[in-house]
């Protein structure tokens, strides 16, 4: 097999574009504006996105304008942090990145990322990075000077390939969770959110995409409540009557032994334990830093001290319907603590619902209960593929392991 060679970036063929030392106006539509937050595990994150005009889009796109398989470098804040330019994707780059464009001579440009994502990356940006009082950065002059093992294009090409179906194949699990979770989220609005089915019965319709036996558990008139028209035979409840928010316990990083129990905090989940504190499924509130977030957690699981979890009353014979009915409410409205945002649990318990029947809930869980099984399925399944692929991409990239004829 040949050898692989070391060389700069600059010798690779691999050129720097550096952004607009300007910030543009933000607009309500418009096109993407990617800053250092959009830089999210190697890709993109357009969710919380600034935007701006066409017409600055097209000024700050004169000096740089990503082209696809380009790789964005953060300079500052998280230096050395790297995210690819997907086909199709247009933006304006955000101050303090720079973008890394192949020429194909040396390196091909699908390869790329993955160059910037190794072992030998991150000994460059060790070597090269600027420790300042505030931000440690990276200069633009040094970066073309990264020393980095290049394999032949042959070689490049059967690495990106395998990587990329690897990569392929999570987002589109993820897609499909999206969608899992948007037909759920439909459905449960449509029964208990705008009571489409009462509403047809109360107009002598038959209830859209419904059996007879789940049409029969349902009333075909409203009545008034302090929250407005609700179905006949439905109650009006406070939170704090069906459940208790019970606060999770301390665990930091270094106290934690290595196992397969999720940990959650306010923002989802943070890592891994060897011991479960609740058994699950479960529910995990945000307590401190994102209050008020609501998280369905299908297996045993272990929520930190910025959380608060669920203990459910019988009244509400669904997991699955609790964790959807207090994403509903908008919790983090609630929230009363001022020197850190945090969610008052008395405040919470006051939030007002209105809950139907149990029979109604526990046919709602068991149509939903196999949408939910199949997003726990597809999430596992990402979390093996991601390990995979986080074993394979250092020793891919070194060269300790080698593609031959396509094969390893």
């Amino acid at each position: 097999m040949d050898k692989w060679q070391t060389m700069t970036l600059r010798e690779a063929g691999i050129i720097l574009i550096d952004c607009d030392h300007r910030t543009p106006p933000a607009t309500i539509s418009g096109y993407p504006y990617v800053t250092i937050p959009q830089l999210k595990n190697g890709r993109i994150d357009l969710a919380d996105v600034r935007y701006i005009s066409n017409e600055h889009f097209k000024e700050w796109t004169k000096k740089a304008n990503p082209e696809p398989y380009d790789v964005v470098l953060s300079r500052r804040c998280n230096p050395g942090e790297t995210a690819f330019v997907p086909p199709g994707l247009k933006f304006a780059l955000g101050q303090n990145l720079v973008l890394l464009r192949a020429s194909g001579s040396k390196v091909i440009p699908e390869y790329l990322r993955w160059l910037a994502q190794g072992d030998a990356w991150w000994e460059q940006i060790s070597k090269f990075i600027n420790v300042g009082a505030v931000f440690d950065s990276l200069r633009c002059a040094d970066i073309p000077n990264f020393k980095l093992p290049i394999p032949p294009i042959q070689e490049q090409h059967s690495i990106a390939n395998l990587l990329q179906s690897l990569d392929n194949k999570i987002e589109l699990n993820q897609r499909m969770n999206e969608t899992l979770d948007g037909i759920a989220q439909a459905l449960f609005k449509s029964w208990f959110v705008d009571f489409d089915p009462v509403k047809a019965k109360a107009e002598g319709r038959k209830p859209e995409g419904m059996d007879d036996t789940t049409a029969a558990l349902l009333p075909s008139a409203f009545t008034e409540s302090i929250l407005g028209p609700i179905p006949e035979g439905w109650e009006i409840s406070s939170l704090g009557e069906f459940i208790e928010l019970a606060y999770g316990r301390a665990l930091k990083a270094n106290g934690r032994n290595e196992g397969y129990v999720p940990v959650y905090g306010s923002n989802g989940q943070i890592g891994w334990h060897d011991t479960a504190l609740v058994k699950g499924p479960g529910i995990v509130v945000g307590r401190k830093g994102n209050p008020g977030t609501v998280i369905y957690v299908h297996e045993d699981f272990f929520p930190i001290d910025t959380t608060f979890f669920v203990i459910p009353s019988q009244r509400v014979p669904s997991i699955i319907f609790l964790s959807m009915l207090m994403e509903r409410l908008g919790l983090p409205s609630l929230s009363a603590d001022s020197a850190v945002p945090g969610l008052n649990r008395n405040a919470a318990y006051s939030a007002q619902c209105i809950l139907p029947p149990s029979n109604l809930i526990e046919n709602f869980n068991e149509l939903i209960t196999p949408f939910i099984l199949k997003k726990e399925n597809l999430r596992n399944e990402n979390k093996r593929l991601i390990e995979i692929r986080d074993l394979l991409l250092p020793r891919l990239i070194s060269g300790k392991l080698r593609i031959a004829d396509g094969t390893l």
